[in-house]
């Protein structure tokens, strides 16, 4: 058993939204849906810590999206009026659209307040043996979604400006929430895997991005955010390639941003995607190096069925090869409800799938 984060049975964060939330996220506001986002979230911590789980978050209740109900609260960014962004997620019927409003950056960057920060003092109240889990997306996400589109060259007419306001802000909420307490914090980051498909790289390229160093300057400001990160918290980064109504947006190994990644970033574990095919081998764990972790995420969040106990430790038997057996964790690939619609699954599939995880690590490290 591991006593700090991450632990050897994990989850990445969201989770499904009981009915009961959705029906009052149609029909109250204020402090009427303040009050039933509470009462599902206390049942929820219950059910993680009944579990066995040793960390547990508030599912992202209070969202509509993992990354950009943060992301529009920071200073300076804001919503588009008038545009949205159209990201296209594939499955096995076809495909289907995620159209969030566009952001612009409209003046410089800073963090006006710790965001979400309520949330996690809620949770932190609420948790009774798990450990609280704060979820927030990297600051890669505020340049992913927006490109060199959304930033107003009068505000930044040299775009490292940019970047070092970027992670000046992410320092101080790492800061900020540090001093609420928190000792586990999670920066959710697609772009990283992303990049690894190189349809997606093309994208970025037709848009005036540098596809081929995009990871690289994203794990530099990464680290410029996390350089004065409170003593005794742990933060690591999850990395999926899409997760929106259990449908994916991108392809591709680890391999393109593998070496850079595992041996630059400056986190403390890694929450790995591998639930299928589309993820590649376990190759690239190669380049982990000794004293951080890796989750592997080997359980799907994206179907109901429930994987077998057999087929999950010879997986971890796979990846062992690559990285030392004391370094690995298991959790599901991603959330269950990235944005608050969800995937396609029902609540006691997603419980079955998290109890699986806690029993498989336990007979795997004991």
């Amino acid at each position: 058993m591991r006593t700090t984060p991450p632990f050897r049975a994990d989850h990445v964060g969201s989770l499904l939204r009981p009915q009961s939330l959705l029906r009052a996220r149609e029909s109250l506001a204020g402090d009427e849906l303040r009050e039933a986002e509470d009462e599902a979230i206390r049942e929820v911590v219950r059910r993680q810590e009944e579990i066995g789980l040793q960390s547990a978050t508030d599912g992202e209740f209070r969202r509509a999206s993992w990354h950009m109900d943060f992301i529009y609260r920071l200073g300076g960014v804001a919503p588009a009026a008038d545009e949205r962004i159209t990201v296209r997620f594939h499955n096995q019927q076809g495909d289907i659209e995620f159209t969030p409003a566009a952001l612009r950056v409209h003046d410089r960057i800073k963090l006006n307040e710790p965001i979400f920060a309520d949330d996690f003092m809620f949770l932190r109240d609420t948790v009774t043996t798990a450990v609280p889990k704060l979820t927030i997306p990297s600051p890669s996400m505020v340049h992913y979604r927006g490109g060199p589109a959304a930033i107003d060259p009068k505000v930044y007419p040299d775009v490292e400006e940019f970047w070092r306001d970027l992670s000046a802000a992410y320092a101080e909420q790492v800061r900020r929430i540090g001093a609420l307490g928190c000792t586990y914090l999670q920066f959710d980051d697609t772009s990283l895997a992303y990049l690894n498909d190189p349809a997606q790289r093309a994208e970025l390229e037709s848009r005036g991005d540098d596809a081929e160093h995009m990871h690289l300057r994203y794990i530099k400001q990464i680290n410029a955010a996390l350089a004065a990160k409170p003593a005794g918290m742990t933060i690591t980064t999850h990395m999926c390639r899409g997760n929106f109504r259990s449908s994916w947006a991108a392809s591709g190994s680890y391999d393109f941003v593998a070496e850079a990644l595992f041996s630059e970033l400056k986190v403390d574990g890694f929450f790995l995607e591998y639930d299928d095919e589309r993820s590649g081998g376990f190759e690239p764990l190669r380049y982990v190096p000794k004293g951080k972790m890796v989750v592997l995420g080997l359980v799907t969040t994206k179907r109901g069925e429930l994987e077998s106990k057999d087929t999950l430790k010879r997986r971890i038997d796979e990846a062992a090869k690559f990285v030392d057996l004391d370094q690995l964790c298991l959790s599901p690939q991603c959330g269950f409800s990235s944005t608050v619609e969800g995937n396609e699954l029902t609540a006691d599939q997603q419980f079955a799938k998290l109890r699986l995880i806690v029993e498989t690590a336990q007979e795997v490290w004991g």
